[in-house]
């Protein structure tokens, strides 16, 4: 089909976070009619406008040897942890608040100690030949596939795991960066391996991390008890509205007699919030701004999961609750 004429093309120039990051009603306001999304794949959301998603990969090939003593190391672990399942009625709260780690997942036996292959968007193109590979190593290779927001099998994104289940006992991630390994250990509470496509680099996440980020989180809940009001934020952006998690949390704070005052807000960060005359936030918008940035802000910036447990209305014992987007 020929062009009568070329046609206006605007840039987005704004940072854009992902999918869930849509500008299409300001797109409309400038007349735009087709909006191309490059780097990021689909979301169950409605866009509102015709919206082409462009996949962007990265042909990387690295070498499968640097990372399977890591791989083997976590595979032990995994048996491990099948042979020695404690349940959660036979952990008092004090010793589940020593074993931070062990609060992670535990409410999910594992089954089977199945090596879950994942990565970033853009080298799952990758995963059907490191499958192969893998197995070839010796190991039991699945590649996970989650729920509506994910678009691809072995697909994680910084809001959703939902391709874990009881069968897998460790991760490869393909992928660059820790952003993603570290919420899919704090959602499943298992060893991860990591392979770097760009520069062929092999390690793993730090337990120790993940146990500094959950001492963290433990923390927060506990400043949090005392706090008698709430700022509840809620993000403008269409895949990260939470508007009736914001008002359960808000019910919820009543029930126990304290205030929750809703916040709605497309950006969010200290310089936005923190001057609001509240002693806490609860962070129903992108889940990893209360875990990733808490430290920049100078009152308690929890999750839902947090809140619940702050109030008693769930406890810390039965297991970590990563704050997802489903």
């Amino acid at each position: 089909m020929k062009l009568r004429q070329a046609p206006k093309l605007y840039l987005a120039a704004d940072p854009c976070y992902g999918a869930c990051d849509l500008v299409h009603d300001k797109m409309k306001m400038m007349g735009v009619e087709l909006v191309a999304h490059m780097g990021h794949s689909q979301m169950n959301i409605d866009s509102g406008m015709p919206t082409e998603f462009i996949d962007v990969k990265y042909d990387g090939d690295p070498e499968l040897n640097p990372v399977l003593p890591i791989l083997n190391k976590h595979l032990a672990m995994a048996k491990d942890r099948m042979a020695n399942q404690q349940s959660v009625g036979e952990l008092t709260e004090a010793e589940a608040q020593e074993k931070f780690i062990d609060a992670v997942g535990r409410m999910a036996p594992l089954t089977n100690t199945k090596l879950g292959l994942v990565g970033s968007i853009q080298h799952l193109h990758l995963l059907p030949e490191f499958h192969d590979r893998l197995e070839q190593a010796g190991f039991d290779v699945t590649i996970p596939v989650g729920g509506a927001r994910l678009s691809f099998p072995g697909q994680v994104l910084g809001c959703n795991y939902s391709g874990d289940d009881e069968s897998i006992g460790h991760y490869l991630f393909l992928g660059s960066g820790d952003f993603h390994p570290i919420g899919l250990v704090l959602h499943t509470g298992k060893p991860l391996a990591m392979l770097d496509p760009y520069s062929g680099a092999a390690e793993e996440m730090s337990f120790e991390r993940i146990e500094r980020i959950l001492r963290q989180r433990f923390g927060l809940i506990m400043s949090s008890q005392d706090c008698q009001s709430f700022g509840i934020l809620i993000g403008e952006k269409p895949g990260q509205m939470r508007r009736t998690l914001a008002l359960r949390m808000k019910r919820m704070l009543e029930k126990h007699g304290k205030k929750g005052y809703l916040l709605a807000l497309e950006h969010i960060g200290p310089d936005l919030i923190d001057f609001y005359p509240v002693d806490a936030f609860v962070n129903t918008a992108c889940p990893r701004i209360a875990i990733d940035d808490a430290v920049r802000y100078r009152k308690p910036l929890i999750t839902p999961f947090e809140l619940e447990v702050a109030l008693g209305e769930k406890q810390w014992e039965t297991g970590y609750m990563f704050d997802e987007i489903p």
